[in-house]
């Protein structure tokens, strides 16, 4: 994912800049004088070496990008940083050309985000972009660049300069901060932009760098309290193009990730779901591609109720459940996501989340909405994530998990189970005993419980463990089939593993 739109920017790169062949091809040698240059000059002769920085590191020159960031020889960030500032347009222009070209490999992306030069090289990029700059949106993408180190987005989204001297200001409470100055882009600019043209290039990557810096709940509070869940949700409903021809990193892709990132954390749901969310992200879910997933997967964390979801949501319940598979086996959809896009506690939030809206749909005891979703080899896969954290949790030696779960993943599993017992539980017709079902019942009861008094667990997993945990030892009298292909299921995955069976 990450690849595409790296080469995506190199082309956009090489496009940008002409470049009549110089007399003699830029060396690395050549770094600290035409450092000097930029620094001490002004005009034309700044530019000519930036020109030529920006040569060294082109598309041509990539074997030099991690070399001029890393080695320690040279400190070429903060004269490019210095460049941004510029009033002439060709010094600026090419600078920002070779700060996107340096944002690509990942080890730049640390020492440019983290490193010394970070905070010149962050304000640089958000200063142009605050001032409305043509390279604005060159700005937003090499942002965005630096923004795949997910190290790197609170500090990212932290900016907010102050006049040396004066005291820190919170990013909400300052107009110069990156925060708030995407803001301004967004609602600033027209609700059609024409496509292609600056101003709509801006506002299409300054959503894709708000889509990663959204990743964290810390971020995503913020971006909670300004008016960009309002505009990504104006992207979407204003566009005339139907999902089905949104290309990967257009405006719709990005915006309806935002959507899904910001759904998952309180703040920002809110603000969603005051932005009419729902309604705006409903109709999408019909697609059966990577946006009807992204679509569904942003329903189920908004809260939508089980009817919203279309064909019974049986396409829901497959798609998110496959989703979580997937993440598990390290591997992505082929034609739609690569392994990495979605997080575990993503997709285990989504499948919790529709758990909840089955449940609260089901009238009284009955079980039709779970039933939808209480697949024995989604049920398998929940008792999977939980007792790979007991393992982890318990036995640092032997026998581990590949794949080892967030505690916040755990959680979801643990919650999404409660919700699912009167399908999981639901007895043989006609009833029968069974040795399979005692054993699955004594088993999970005892590996929920031992989840449940993890120190780790926070309240809501606890209770829903040992509540799930109670009703399962209880009902171990008769058989229930569920509950034994999902016990069955998770037993095969541990001993394929080689983990030890009596947790």
């Amino acid at each position: 994912f990450n690849l595409s739109l790296i080469e995506n920017v190199e082309n956009m790169s090489d496009k940008v800049a002409d470049k009549p062949a110089p007399a003699k091809p830029p060396q690395l040698d050549d770094i600290p004088e035409l450092l000097t240059t930029m620094v001490e000059e002004t005009g034309e002769k700044s530019a000519a070496a930036t020109k030529r920085i920006y040569e060294l590191c082109d598309v041509g020159h990539k074997q030099n990008r991690v070399p001029m960031v890393c080695s320690g020889k040279w400190d070429v960030l903060t004269p490019l940083a210095k460049c941004l500032t510029q009033e002439s347009g060709d010094g600026r222009h090419l600078a920002c050309l070779a700060l996107n070209n340096l944002s690509i490999p990942t080890e730049n992306k640390r020492v440019m985000a983290l490193g010394p030069a970070s905070k010149d090289v962050i304000g640089g990029l958000c200063k142009v972009i605050a001032e409305d700059k043509q390279e604005s949106y060159l700005c937003c993408i090499c942002l965005m660049n630096l923004s795949f180190l997910e190290a790197s987005i609170t500090t990212i989204l932290q900016h907010s300069p102050v006049e040396e001297g004066e005291a820190p200001v919170d990013p909400l409470g300052n107009t110069n901060s990156l925060l708030r100055v995407l803001e301004k882009l967004l609602t600033n600019s027209p609700s059609v932009p024409k496509s292609g043209s600056g101003k709509s290039e801006g506002v299409r990557w300054a959503c894709g760098l708000i889509k990663n810096l959204a990743k964290s709940e810390e971020n995503a509070a913020l971006f909670g309290k300004t008016d960009i869940p309002k505009c990504v949700i104006e992207n979407i409903r204003s566009t005339t193009a139907p999902p089905s021809r949104w290309t990967s990193n257009s405006l719709e892709d990005f915006s309806l990730f935002v959507v899904l990132n910001l759904a998952q954390w309180p703040i920002s749901k809110e603000a969603l779901l005051e932005a009419g969310a729902i309604d705006a992200v409903k109709p999408i879910m019909s697609e059966g591609d990577l946006q009807g997933l992204k679509a569904t997967v942003s329903c189920a964390l908004l809260g939508a109720e089980w009817s919203a979801f279309p064909d019974g949501a049986q396409p829901a319940s497959k798609s998110t459940a496959e989703l979580m598979t997937n993440i598990v086996e390290k591997k992505g959809k082929d034609g739609q996501y690569a392994y990495g896009v979605f997080k575990l506690y993503t997709a285990t939030k989504a499948f919790c989340d529709l758990s909840k809206a089955a449940a609260a749909g089901d009238s009284g005891d009955g079980e039709s909405n779970t039933k939808t979703l209480a697949v024995p080899s989604a049920v398998a896969l929940c008792f999977q994530v939980i007792s790979d954290l007991v393992l982890a949790a318990v036995d640092d030696d032997e026998g581990g998990s590949k794949y080892v779960p967030d505690v916040m993943s755990a959680q979801h599993c643990a919650c999404a189970v409660e919700y699912l017992l009167p399908a999981i539980l639901q007895a043989s017709d006609p009833p029968r005993k069974s040795v399979q079902s005692e054993k699955a019942a004594s088993e999970l009861s005892q590996m929920l419980n031992t989840y449940a008094d993890l120190s780790g667990t926070a309240e809501v997993g606890k209770t829903a463990a040992k509540n799930a945990a109670d009703k399962i030892k209880a009902s171990a009298g008769t058989a229930r089939p569920v509950l034994e292909i999902s016990h069955d299921l998770w037993t095969q995955y541990r001993k394929r593993e080689g983990q030890p069976l009596d947790q």
